[in-house]
């Protein structure tokens, strides 16, 4: 009897880990009891007037078909140029969260592709890649843009946040040599060390626990959206980086911590430039040191984009 007491109380402690390592896999790779970022402008936001003045472009609608089940949309401003940029928003936003950026390369004389990943804006899917299923659906936008710029063409790509984390993960694919340089703000090391750190950061866990939940998390993981989570690594995809890269990131960002750019700038033997923005929190650098944060990309897209 109390053999079956014992493995009874087993089985249910071992299903109840289960629903919670699930309940975590939900909450950070699924669009689960979230609500997408608000698209309502304010005239306290320091990019307003850029912001306001994307609106008011002609946008083409690009689509990729992926397989059966995912189809991915995009936005492309065409300013008949020859540089393009490929913008990557944030967790939870859309390519329409890039509006910013988006004029001010269209104002540097870029056309701009922005992408909604996938389970993001109208974009299909049911699972959120991190940057390490999304790095596949760059490239293929990459060749798209080729297609439809011309083989002279030079590209660029940007991402702020998870996008940033895309960027740097896409760096480390075998690239079309249209791909001049990439551009990352505050994107993670890796999805394991950024699920890690929130799991303490918002829920307050300790590392005793954390560390087997991630483990269990990372296998249905693997299961449903077909990575480990330590397998999804900016680091790693950067030390087989080729091109120039730009690093910036907020010196008081709080949920992407700031020392995570150190070990990007680091992974890189490539031509590479790091601005930390000083008093800046996340996705915050370019709001609150606008000029400063445009006189930095402009200098650097000039060393590598003619």
């Amino acid at each position: 009897m109390k053999k079956k007491i014992i493995l009874s109380s087993l089985t249910l402690a071992g299903l109840g880990w289960l629903a919670i390592s699930d309940y975590f896999f939900k909450y950070a790779m699924t669009t689960y009891k979230k609500k997408p970022e608000s698209k309502e402008l304010s005239g306290r936001d320091a990019l307003y007037r850029d912001k306001l003045g994307f609106k008011e472009f002609e946008k083409q609608e690009w689509i990729l078909r992926v397989d059966s089940n995912i189809s991915l949309y995009a936005n492309y401003l065409d300013n008949h140029s020859k540089k393009t940029t490929i913008l990557l928003h944030g967790f939870m936003s859309d390519g329409d969260s890039m509006a910013g950026f988006a004029k001010m390369f269209y104002d540097l004389g870029y056309n701009v592709l922005l992408p909604d990943a996938r389970a993001h804006g109208r974009s299909s899917g049911e699972y959120i890649g991190y940057g390490w299923v999304e790095k596949d659906d760059i490239l293929r936008w990459i060749k798209k843009a080729i297609g439809y710029t011309g083989d002279d063409t030079q590209i660029v790509v940007m991402g702020q946040s998870m996008g940033g984390a895309t960027a740097m993960m896409v760096s480390g694919l075998k690239l079309p040599r249209q791909v001049k340089a990439f551009i990352e703000d505050c994107g993670y090391s890796s999805v394991k060390e950024e699920v890690d750190y929130q799991a303490g950061n918002l829920f307050g866990l300790p590392k005793v626990i954390r560390k087997p939940l991630i483990k269990t998390m990372s296998g249905i993981n693997r299961i449903e959206n077909g990575f480990f989570l330590k397998r999804a690594s900016s680091v790693k995809q950067l030390r087989k980086n080729t091109r120039p890269f730009l690093f910036i990131h907020g010196g008081k960002d709080h949920f992407v911590p700031t020392e995570m750019v150190y070990q990007n700038y680091a992974a890189t033997n490539a031509p590479k430039f790091l601005w930390v923005a000083p008093l800046a929190g996340h996705a915050l650098s370019y709001p609150m040191y606008k000029n400063k944060y445009r006189q930095v990309i402009k200098a650097f897209l000039k060393k590598y984009i003619h």
